[in-house]
């Protein structure tokens, strides 16, 4: 009987899931095996079940393509993330019930793409008996075991055009122009594309910032006759003694939005310095559209190191991408411990060496 595997998709979508999918599916064909994707998430391997087949037919055009033809869902009753960093259990009937729609569908092996949240699920429903290998996925790059996520370049390559762009219109009128990009906890985006894009101030969860510290940027550049500034602010960043900004409020079994920390910024900015002061948020440009030449490498590598997985057997472990190598990371090491930016890092002693203000 020809042996079948399982695609899920998970969490926050992001350029590149298609790609891991095409990898997956080409690396089970070349061992003559079916694979078959569950649409909409782990709630597709549930009764009434919902998957498609992953032919040929399916993977033509998928390398390039944004999204995920299966699906996704970062809400719901497989959501392990509540508040902020707190996590849930599942039910038992929930992993019973992933149990036997693999085993009724015969799939001896179930590859799960998601960051931190789907991987955490993954790893609950690998200790209940699920066969399950992962691939890190999240725009923020915050998942350990691993030097990089996909979609993490293609975030950073939309954060640095926006800022190019900006950089030119701040230009022209003397402004103060703040970009608000992703980055709940950990500030990768930002300081990859701050010091790419050539931001003057960079604004991470890592580092509080105060205001001072930003308008003495500002009057500097003023003084060397520079009369615009670009700041650009993680989602996540706050004031020294501050709280996160949110756009919503709570919602049962998920965290909680975060996002306007660059009005609230340039509200200040402005009220302080006198200097006109405009926003941008990316908001979910960051993950849309097709995935970077990294990317679509990277997802490549990972996909078919996932099938490898498989074969070998081991289950309950996740591709990593470590350097110009791969290895098999257990999940248990990658999750439940986010991956930050170093405080005393390369990244952050280059911003500082540049002349990059980071707030503090």
């Amino acid at each position: 009987m020809t042996e079948r595997i399982g695609i899920v998709t998970g969490g926050g979508d992001c350029p590149g899931l298609n790609a891991v999918i095409r990898a997956v599916a080409k690396g089970a064909a070349k061992r003559n095996w079916e694979a078959i994707g569950f649409l909409g998430g782990y709630e597709g391997i549930l009764e009434p079940q919902r998957y498609m087949p992953l032919d040929y037919n399916q993977l033509s055009g998928l390398l390039t393509r944004g999204g995920t033809i299966l699906g996704t869902a970062n809400c719901g009753r497989f959501s392990a993330k509540v508040n902020h960093g707190e996590s849930r259990r599942l039910p038992q009937e929930l992993i019973d019930g992933v149990k036997a729609g693999m085993q009724k569908l015969g799939i001896h092996g179930l590859v799960s793409i998601g960051g931190d949240g789907s991987l955490s699920i993954g790893q609950q429903l690998f200790e209940g008996g699920v066969p399950l290998v992962g691939v890190p996925k999240t725009i923020d790059n915050d998942l350990e075991g691993t030097t990089l996520t996909f979609g993490f370049d293609s975030a950073v390559a939309c954060a640095t055009d926006a800022l190019d762009r900006l950089h030119t219109t701040a230009e022209s009128h003397n402004r103060v122009m703040v970009l608000e990009v992703m980055g709940r906890y950990a500030g990768w985006i930002a300081i990859y594309a701050g010091v790419a894009g050539g931001a003057d101030v960079i604004l991470i969860p890592e580092i509080p910032f105060n205001y001072d510290s930003i308008c003495e940027k500002i009057r500097e550049r003023e003084g060397m006759g520079k009369h615009f500034t670009l700041i650009i602010v993680a989602e996540g960043a706050r004031e020294n003694g501050g709280h996160f900004v949110t756009s919503a409020d709570q919602v049962a079994n998920r965290e909680a939005r975060l996002g306007g920390i660059a009005a609230v910024v340039a509200a200040e900015v402005g009220k302080r310095t006198g200097k006109e002061t405009r926003t941008c948020v990316l908001g979910h440009l960051q993950r849309g559209g097709c995935p970077t030449n990294f990317d679509r490498a990277l997802c490549s590598i990972l996909g078919a190191e996932a099938v490898e997985l498989i074969a070998a057997g081991k289950f309950g472990y996740m591709v990593a991408y470590q350097g110009s190598q791969t290895a098999a990371v257990k999940i248990t090491e990658a999750i439940g411990r986010l991956k930050t930016v170093p405080t005393s890092g390369g990244f952050v002693r280059t911003a500082r060496a540049l002349g990059i203000s980071l707030g503090d």
